[in-house]
């Protein structure tokens, strides 16, 4: 397994760390999704200090993945059969 090195922006600050290719993605997607959030609660709260910005983001996205429901290895093969069931009728339909 590669491993690549990241530099990771989050509330302004820098983190370097070292990941798994195949992990960088999924990363770099969280650090979007903490630095939206951060933004969002600065704008809508008028909150200045990047450690409250912090701490109410994470308890703001942790607390919606709990509210989510849980996947199990069943329903991921499902949705992949499904996306691929459903690609090949689209290139049927496209062909006709």
């Amino acid at each position: 397994m590669a491993e690549v090195s990241l530099k990771i922006l989050i509330a302004g600050r820098t983190y370097p760390l070292t990941v798994k290719q195949e992990d960088e993605a999924a990363v770099q997607a969280a650090a979007k999704m903490i630095n939206d959030k951060v933004k969002e609660f600065e704008v809508n709260y008028s909150v200045r200090d990047k450690q409250d910005l912090l701490a109410m983001s994470a308890l703001n996205l942790l607390a919606t993945q709990q509210n989510e429901p849980k996947k199990t290895p069943e329903q991921d093969e499902l949705n992949q059969l499904d996306l691929f069931v459903s690609d090949y009728l689209q290139k049927e339909d496209d062909s006709i």
